[in-house]
């Protein structure tokens, strides 16, 4: 005997345009990561007086490094799949081209979101290493503050970029009126 599970179907989305559902995911993915890379990164500095960009138990490369690579990923992939099934549902002004392979693309796409991302945060950390000198310290707080801002503005980037990629084999749907025969 064997026993088949049924993908759960999606929940119905509200009838909304793609604007506004836009906006209101970048408000649901701002605010957490925001708040939790700050957190994080706030507790992860053990002693509270100094950090550094590669050195140490303490340093900043170790924290947004990942949050670097991961962050867009994750966003690149959730947000895409949330646009489509919004799509598909009829609940945005916009359909999904049929012959588009939607898990190639979110594939392709979060990958190369992360490298990208995680390669200009690299370099950005060099430069800084580079620019300062060896014993510079960095103040541990400013720094959880820059990881959490730098969370909020990858969190915006990666709900508008991957939808603005998406648009390529997205149509807008126009109401057909009715015919009206006195």
């Amino acid at each position: 005997m064997k026993f088949k599970i049924k993908p759960p179907k999606p929940r119905p989305i509200k009838k909304t345009t793609l604007k506004r559902f836009l906006i209101k995911r970048t408000i649901y993915y701002v605010l957490p990561n925001v708040f939790f890379n700050f957190i994080i990164a706030y507790a992860s500095f053990k002693e509270l007086g100094y950090t550094h960009f590669f050195s140490g138990t303490q340093n900043l490369a170790r924290l947004t490094l990942p949050m670097a690579v991961f962050l867009p990923v994750v966003l690149t992939i959730d947000i895409i799949k949330r646009v489509t099934d919004a799509a598909s549902q009829e609940a945005i002004e916009f359909t999904v081209d049929e012959q588009l392979n939607i898990k190639k693309l979110m594939t392709k796409l979060s990958i190369l979101h992360g490298l990208i991302t995680g390669l200009l945060v690299l370099s950005i950390l060099y430069i800084g290493q580079y620019n300062f000198s060896k014993d510079y310290k960095l103040d541990a707080t400013a720094m959880a503050v820059v990881v959490g801002i730098l969370a909020g503005i990858l969190s915006v980037i990666f709900v508008y970029l991957p939808v603005w990629r998406l648009r390529r084999w997205m149509c807008k749907v126009t109401p057909v009126p009715a015919d009206i025969n006195p």
